[in-house]
Order: structure tokens, then C-alpha cells, then sequence
């Protein structure tokens, strides 16, 4: 099942399929977000943004805004 990351519950993880966004595409690469790569969704805020999730091997914080544009399959 493909989902947005913004649209994932904390404790849930999968693996980063696309991006649906090509504008904030280079910004997410760089910061690790790469399709192939396992996603953790660790946190959420209070008010619900920012998320922190796991992602290449370190803790990464991402506004709902930035997480509406990945796409990950969840784990089974």
C-alpha cells in the first residue's frame, strides 16, 4: 500500500517509492530522503507538524507541507 508520509502514523515505517513534487525534490535528496531508502516515522508534534522521522541512518524533522510530497510503500 503506497501512502503519503504526511498521511503515516508514529511507529510506522516503509520504504521511500517517489516524489510527487519535483520543486522540493533536490531538497529532500540531499537530506537523504532517496527512493529505496527505509522510513521511520518516529514523532509527531503535538499540533501534529512537524514529524520527525528516521531515514538514512539519522533523525531528520519535516514540516506536513514537505512530507505530502513522499510517497512510501508501507511495511507489511
Amino acid at each position: 500500500m503506497i501512502v503519503k508520509l504526511s498521511e503515516m502514523k508514529s511507529g510506522q515505517e516503509g520504504i521511500i517509492k517517489e516524489f510527487n513534487n519535483n520543486e522540493i525534490f533536490l531538497k529532500l535528496m540531499e537530506m537523504g530522503c532517496v527512493p529505496g531508502e527505509r522510513i521511520l516515522l518516529e514523532q509527531i508534534a503535538p499540533l501534529g507538524d512537524p514529524i520527525s522521522v528516521s531515514v538514512s541512518g539519522y533523525h531528520l524533522s519535516l514540516r506536513l507541507n514537505e512530507a505530502e510530497h513522499i510517497l512510501v510503500e508501507l511495511k507489511h
